[in-house]
Formats: structure tokens, C-alpha cells, sequence
């Protein structure tokens, strides 16, 4: 699209659109503090003890689900990806007081009950805990945390555009995600080359997304291993979103689809299969793309590894994350306009909000 064309579109069309540009402006804002921020978390990760704690609510769940795979392997020790939803509702039984603990907290708007709730019980509950505060408004509750003071918390403010104003996030999600991959596991060429290839993708005309949604479907099967998994969770969860739940969606790992879930493929259903870089974990999703096209029910079944601006890439899993993601998300727009829905506000009663309401925090007694 024209600058123009994205002036003049909805929210969500210019929020997929500008994810490219965000980046890179986000990148230059960690460059700009990354004497600090690595000031910062040395002496935390100096600590063969610290445990590490990616955390958000609904899809910012999902990028914790995304890294900790990821990070795990960057540095070396255990990445835990844990819900604020779960962490507000069972705090017992994921916070643990005598571990020293990192809390990496995700938040677009910085101000759903969960978020406050989490940063709130962790700091109540763990003897020693530090906050990397990831977050899309630098005015809101969560950004302005300061984990009982002492240096306790680090806060991570995102460029002004990544503050979605649609319902659903585009680039909040992507731009908080690899913004916590540049601080843990920086990577130029990864960078340059992500960056390439998104621009590379949202210049292609979608026609195989429009040939996709002028077929038919009711449902779509997102599958990714490894930090690929939670970007089909993220992904089925944006065609829930735009199409207002007239689109149903599922999320799974290619392996452990076959353990059951495969029972929703029959001819209403798309499969879209985020085919891993690593030729290792590759093999079992060819495996599952051979096999579904042998058993030929499902409506369609896409590889994304064959779009022409997908191949060959040399990326890693996490930072081919967010391209395949674009792809995703161009797709929940298509699908969610072809049923006459705006995407910027699938629920116009008001049912969903864009900042979850309706949540009470109870005082949890240690």
C-alpha cells in the first residue's frame, strides 16, 4: 500500500502495515539505553539461581510463549512463560518467595486489572524480585511500576505507534516481542534481515490470502513448534478476534496435533503450517503436511516456507516469528472483512473491550 492508501485505511490495516518501521525505531531505542539496561541486568544474571518469568495477558501471553523458547537457549537456563491470568487467579503455585526471581511483564495498554494484579502479588510474595517492565504506554499503571522501589524495576517503553488503537494488536505484539529479543539475545544481521523480510511480505499483493478467503472456511488450524507454537496461538486468536468468533480457531504444536486435535480438519477447515527453520524440527512438518494432503480433507493447507517471500530467509525461529505473524494477521483482516466486519471493532455492543473490564482483584493472603 501508499502511504496514502494507509493514511486513509482503518487502524488495523495501518497498525500490520507500520510493524517494519516500529522496529527498527524500537531497536534504536534499546541501542539508546543499552548501557543501562545491560547495567541493569548483569549482576540479576549473574546469579545462577534467578529464575525468569515472561508474563502478559491474552496475546501479550503469547510473546512470552513466543521467547522463552528462544531464550532459553540464548542464555543458557530455564525461560518460564506464565500467564498474569494465572499467576492473579493462583499465585501459590507460581510464584515461589524464596527464588530469586525476574518478572518480564507485557503490556499494550499497561493498565488491565491482570497486569497491575501480577506485578503487585509478585512483589508481595518473592523475597527478591526484579521488573522488566515491557510496555506500549508510558503513562500507564504497569509503566509506571516501580516494584517497591530500591531499583527493583526497568521499564521498557515501546515507540508511540505501537500503541494499537484497534481491538486486536498487530504491532504492539511484535514490537514488545522482538524488542525483549534485542535485549536478551541481540542479534544485527537477524535484525536487518527480519526487518527486509517484513517489508518484502506486506509489499506482496495478498492475492494468495484473497484466493484463501474466496474459497471458504470456518475454521482455521494454526501449527508451529518451539517458539513458533505460541505465534499460532497468537495468530488463531487474531482470526477469533477480527471475526468477531464467526471464524473459529485452533492452535497446536505439528506434533501434537496428530494426538487427537486433528479430528477439526474436514473440508471447512484451513491449515496453515509455520514451517520451522531449524532442519531438524522441519522434518516433522513436512511429516504432517504430507500426511494431511494424503488424507485430503481439509479445505486448504498452507505451507508458508513456500510464500515466495519467505524462502531462504537464514532466520532463526524467533525472528522469523513476527513475519510469519504479518502473513497471519493480513489473513484474520481478509477473512474478517469478507464477513463484513470492521477489524478496528469487532464488537461494537461492547461484549469485549479493548482493555479487559470487569476483573476484581481480591487482597491474596501469603
Amino acid at each position: 500500500m501508499t502511504t496514502a492508501e494507509i493514511e486513509a485505511a482503518d487502524w488495523t490495516t495501518r497498525e500490520i502495515e507500520q510493524q517494519p518501521d516500529v522496529w527498527q525505531e524500537a531497536f534504536a531505542r534499546i541501542a539508546a539505553q543499552r548501557e543501562r539496561l545491560d547495567a541493569w541486568l548483569a549482576p540479576l544474571l549473574a546469579d545462577p539461581s534467578l529464575r525468569i518469568v515472561l508474563t502478559g495477558a491474552g496475546s501479550s501471553a503469547y510473546i512470552g510463549e513466543t521467547l522463552a523458547p528462544a531464550l532459553t537457549k540464548a542464555l543458557g537456563r530455564p525461560v518460564e512463560a506464565i500467564s498474569t491470568t494465572a499467576i492473579v487467579a493462583t499465585p501459590d503455585a507460581h510464584l515461589l518467595a524464596d527464588r530469586p526471581t525476574l518478572l518480564v511483564s507485557f503490556g499494550r495498554s499497561g493498565n488491565s486489572p491482570e497486569s497491575i494484579g501480577s506485578v503487585r502479588l509478585a512483589t508481595q510474595i518473592v523475597r527478591d524480585c526484579h521488573h522488566l517492565i515491557v510496555c506500549c504506554d508510558g503513562a500507564s499503571a504497569l509503566a509506571t511500576y516501580d516494584g517497591g522501589g530500591e531499583n527493583r524495576a526497568m521499564h521498557l517503553i515501546m515507540p508511540p505507534a505501537a500503541l494499537d488503537q484497534s481491538f486486536a494488536m498487530t504491532s504492539s505484539f511484535t514490537t514488545m516481542m522482538v524488542s525483549v529479543l534485542a535485549v536478551f539475545a541481540w542479534d544485527e544481521d537477524q535484525a536487518k534481515t527480519m526487518i527486509a523480510a517484513a517489508r518484502n511480505i506486506l509489499a506482496a499483493p495478498a492475492t494468495d490470502i484473497e484466493k484463501i478467503v474466496s474459497r471458504g472456511f470456518d475454521r482455521g488450524v494454526i501449527l508451529g513448534s518451539g517458539s513458533l507454537q505460541g505465534i499460532a496461538t497468537e495468530a488463531a486468536l487474531k482470526l477469533l478476534e477480527m471475526s468477531a468468533g464467526e471464524r473459529d480457531a485452533y492452535a497446536e504444536s505439528p506434533l501434537g496435533f496428530r494426538h487427537g486435535p486433528k479430528f477439526v480438519v474436514d473440508d471447512t477447515t484451513l491449515v496453515v503450517l509455520l514451517t520451522h527453520p531449524s532442519s531438524y524440527t522441519r522434518r516433522y512438518d513436512l511429516d504432517l503436511a504430507a500426511e494431511l494432503q494424503r488424507d485430503d480433507r481439509a479445505r486448504a493447507v498452507v505451507r508458508l516456507d513456500e510464500h515466495e517471500a519467505l524462502r531462504d530467509l537464514g532466520l532463526d525461529a524467533a525472528w522469523l516469528a513476527p513475519i510469519y505473524l504479518i502473513w497471519c494477521q493480513r489473513l484474520a483482516w481478509h477473512a474478517a472483512r469478507a464477513l463484513g466486519h470492521a477489524p478496528d471493532n469487532p464488537s461494537p455492543s461492547g461484549t469485549l473491550n479493548r482493555v479487559v473490564q470487569g476483573v476484581t482483584l481480591y487482597p491474596f493472603a501469603a
